[in-house]
């Protein structure tokens, strides 16, 4: 091999990712297996009013030990498709359900 191959390869550019997106947001059911519904809770302006409203958004998040329940405020973070409609995977529970 010559210099020049060699200097290629080790010279390659690692691609970086972007960061992931990372939400808080309440479980609302823990019925199915492995997988909890989060409610996000978010509030913007209204473009025309200046008024703020509150959106709220519902994710199928991967919880692989079920460990959550109804009501646990929870961290998640956004992965690869896992299902036809789980994008998202569980990072930690902050806080219990009392």
């Amino acid at each position: 091999m010559t210099d020049t191959a060699t200097a290629a390869k080790t010279e390659t550019p690692t691609e970086t990712r972007g960061q992931r997106k990372v939400r808080l947001g309440t479980v609302i059911a823990d019925k199915m297996n492995k997988t909890i519904i989060v409610q996000v809770g978010t509030s913007k302006a209204h473009r025309l009013y200046r008024k703020t409203v509150r959106q709220r958004t519902k994710f199928k998040v991967h919880d692989e030990k079920n460990e959550c329940g109804v009501g646990d405020l929870v961290r998640i973070t956004e992965t690869r498709p896992i299902s036809k409609e789980k994008r998202w995977r569980l990072l930690e529970i902050v806080e219990k359900a009392k």
